[in-house]
């Protein structure tokens, strides 16, 4: 078993980039500027496709950033146009994958699509409704949440599907998303094409038991706002807004709803890189920010804990928490690296033992093409990094 380590000493201190990111240099953080300046060459070069930001934290000081400008009207213009699985809804509308006033930044400002980066961020808000008591037990059966009678394909399994099956990706729903999502047989495509996510996720028939196997599902995700809403008569987003993203100085942002009003859950909030690296600082420092308790310890260590193997190499080396990835860290295969996950390459990295966050931004959407392999970057600064 992999084992799980919390930064317990830093849990407790400063610096809190409340109102920004304090600064230091790659030296001063440790960092080899050789290796660095490989990466950024390596970037330039096109090596990586379309590589948008790259932000390196250690210790709660910025170290190193990377911007870089493309233009996605000329990258993407063409296919924006054309009918394909990544254009669903209306063309000019916030499902269209290629249309630059929608992706990868909103209205081409400074906010980048996270994609299903909002699943693990969708987890964080739960636990702070659990901090708050205000979030049903984890075993809790999610038909509760409906009237079993307006909901098709009900059996035993269904029944027996709880909350927690929903943030470990074990609902035991059938649901193919293994597949590139250029493909038509992949289920999440037709979510999304879909008027009510929350009915055409919940309406699927059961393939296994609940729990009994690690399948990825957008839809279990999205079933989560309408969970949240039930239980709580708050809008997650709202709920966020107070009790997550206030506390920790994130004043803007954007998330998209389905076309029935819900929030997208699965992959539809909008973060700056500045942003997204506070989320994971608050999970590196247990839950706590500048002397208040946004998130509970526990939750905290419970999320980040290994639920059930998510794969990645012969030994099934990658696990899954409450929506949280958990990569083995490149130093020591015993300890994780606390990761989120999005189309087209957003990967939010925490390194709890070396105090480090990594937040890198990508918009390489179509198959077959080049893109950034943030993990292995990661190992080779931290490989070179002065402990």
């Amino acid at each position: 078993m992999i084992l799980l380590a919390l930064a317990v000493a830093a849990a407790t201190q400063g610096p809190w980039p409340t109102s920004g990111w304090p600064r230091t240099n790659p030296e001063a953080a440790g960092f080899s500027t050789a290796v660095l300046d490989s990466v950024d060459a390596e970037v330039r070069s096109g090596r990586y496709g379309f590589v948008d930001r790259i932000l390196l934290i250690r210790r709660g000081e910025l170290a190193w950033e990377r911007r870089y400008r493309h233009d996605y009207d000329s990258i993407y213009g063409d296919s924006a146009r054309l009918a394909t699985t990544l254009r669903t809804h209306d063309r000019g509308g916030p499902y269209n994958y290629f249309d630059d006033w929608w992706h990868p930044y909103y209205r081409r400002g400074e906010l980048h699509t996270l994609q299903s980066v909002t699943k693990t961020i969708t987890s964080i808000i739960i636990g702070a409704a659990v901090t708050h008591g205000e979030f049903p037990p984890l075993d809790t059966p999610v038909l509760s949440f409906f009237n079993p009678d307006s909901v098709a394909n009900v059996d035993a399994r269904k029944r027996r599907m709880t909350i927690r099956h929903l943030l470990t990706m074990t609902a035991g729903l059938d649901w193919d998303e293994a597949r590139p999502y250029g493909d038509t047989a992949n289920t999440a495509i037709h979510l999304e094409g879909s008027y009510d996510w929350v009915a055409f996720a919940i309406n699927r028939p059961m393939s296994e038991e609940p729990g009994s196997r690690f399948n990825y599902n957008s839809g279990a995700s999205q079933l989560l706002a309408h969970v949240f809403r039930r239980a709580t008569g708050m809008d997650i987003e709202e709920y966020a807004a107070r009790n997550v993203f206030g506390p920790l100085g994130i004043r803007d942002w954007y998330w998209k709803r389905t076309p029935a009003g819900v929030a997208d859950t699965e992959g539809g909030l909008y973060l700056a890189a500045e942003d997204l690296a506070r989320l994971w600082y608050l999970w590196l420092r247990g839950g706590t920010w500048d002397g208040r308790r946004v998130i509970s310890a526990e939750w905290v260590r419970q999320s980040v804990t290994p639920a059930i193997r998510a794969g990645g190499g012969a030994a099934g080396s990658v696990w899954y928490g409450y929506k949280w990835w958990l990569y083995p860290n490149p130093l020591d295969s015993t300890r994780t690296v606390w990761g989120g996950s999005g189309f087209g390459g957003q990967f939010p990295l925490a390194v709890p033992e070396d105090d480090v966050i990594m937040v890198v931004n990508q918009w390489n959407i179509l198959p077959g093409r080049p893109g950034m392999p943030s993990r292995q970057v990661l190992g080779r600064i931290l490989r070179t990094m002065r402990r």
